[in-house]
């Protein structure tokens, strides 16, 4: 027993050493003491603006669990955001419970939320949750609309109280919330993901077939993901609307734009690696908030770019996804793979498999064959 004690410790010790540690995971080190020491080089007010790039971050985190692992895609991930965030709101604004309460249960109801839209669309095979979750934000945007009295309608709720009394004046208090949430979000989606769960995950989205065969149920394991997903992003979402700077409507927490971006942010940073999505979601955060406020002028059209800022950040946006098709985590994973062989003379295993963007494609293009009754031999 004390034998298998010291072997445990030992491994972790090992594990631990930054010297044991891939260049990639070093720099990932590097990245995070750098957010960790960040707030004493910014300002209060874009130190909010790192606040709300977090809260993207974690939500773009949770639609990588389901969509970059497991292969289902989402395309109305906002409701699980705004279920969280009405929540956790409406329990603060009409029934006076403290935000630490409030918050919690705002999860739970994500989770439900996710557990009635998942379990029925997971059970079949297909691309069944996409065509629902296409249609799940319509729906509760217009039972927000039409019980504007509960829910504020178009144009939301007032502010709720602010998560442990934080205000304008605790810039710094807040963001290291959101920083330390952001943290601990990351690692237990990337242990998650590394562990035997997380490897039955991936490889429902290369072979259910492969998975049923080993005699695994996929349906219980993508219900799962998909259930986890949404409590995260119920979570997001209801820590984000307890912030000094955020709103609770649905223009905020699940329109097309939101739902949108959020694909896009995982896609850009490295679907199907949770690191990737956490930088994605950060930079396209960052990235929209600083076109907003972007006073530059452009020659031909004669338009600041503030004026047409989503337009600017749409076109940013689809040339990187050009230039860097696999995400720019497998894209920097690349470089420094090849600067390691120059350096050390050492040959490093290249990442040569499909993109799980490729994959997701593939099998969404042979599901889609199957429903109309295409075939190649048909075509």
């Amino acid at each position: 027993m004390s034998d298998d004690t010291s072997t445990s410790d030992d491994t972790l010790r090992s594990l631990l050493n930054p010297r044991n540690m891939a260049l990639r995971h070093k720099l990932g080190i590097v990245g995070l003491l750098g957010l960790a020491v960040l707030p004493t080089v910014l300002s209060p007010i874009n130190a909010f603006v790192m606040v709300s790039a977090f809260y993207f971050a974690i939500f773009t985190m949770s639609w990588d669990v389901v969509s970059g692992y497991t292969g289902q895609i989402s395309f109305g991930h906002g409701v699980f955001f705004a279920v969280g965030g009405y929540t956790s709101a409406l329990l603060n604004m009409g029934h006076g419970l403290d935000p630490v309460l409030s918050i919690p249960l705002g999860v739970v109801l994500a989770a439900i939320a996710g557990v009635i839209i998942g379990v029925p669309a997971l059970r079949l095979r297909g691309p069944y949750l996409s065509l629902v979750t296409l249609v799940a934000p319509l729906i509760l945007t217009q039972i927000f609309i039409v019980r504007s009295d509960i829910f504020g309608g178009e144009l939301g709720l007032g502010n709720p109280d602010n998560f442990l009394g934080f205000g304008l004046g605790d810039a710094y208090a807040v963001y290291y919330i959101a920083f330390v949430l952001f943290a601990v979000i990351l690692f237990g989606l990337l242990a998650l993901t590394r562990s035997d769960a997380g490897a039955v995950f991936t490889a429902i989205r290369e072979d259910e077939d492969a998975v049923s065969a080993a005699g695994l149920n996929p349906a219980k394991f993508k219900i799962m993901a998909f259930v986890l997903s949404a409590a995260v992003g119920g979570l997001g979402g209801a820590m984000f609307v307890h912030t000094p700077r955020a709103s609770v409507s649905p223009d905020v927490l699940m329109s097309i734009i939101i739902n949108v971006e959020v694909i896009i942010a995982a896609i850009l940073g490295g679907m199907g690696t949770i690191v990737g999505a956490a930088i994605g979601g950060l930079l396209l955060s960052l990235l929209a908030e600083q076109l907003i406020g972007l006073d530059v002028v452009i020659p031909v059209l004669n338009t600041p770019v503030s004026e047409i800022n989503f337009l600017v950040f749409a076109l940013i946006t689809l040339a990187l996804l050009f230039i860097l098709p696999g995400g720019i985590v497998r894209w920097a994973v690349g470089i420094g793979g090849r600067v390691v062989e120059r350096t050390t003379g050492k040959e490093v295993a290249a990442d040569g498999g499909t993109t799980p963007l490729v994959q997701v494609y593939e099998n969404y293009t042979e599901q889609l064959r199957e429903l109309t009754g295409r075939n190649d031999d048909e075509r």
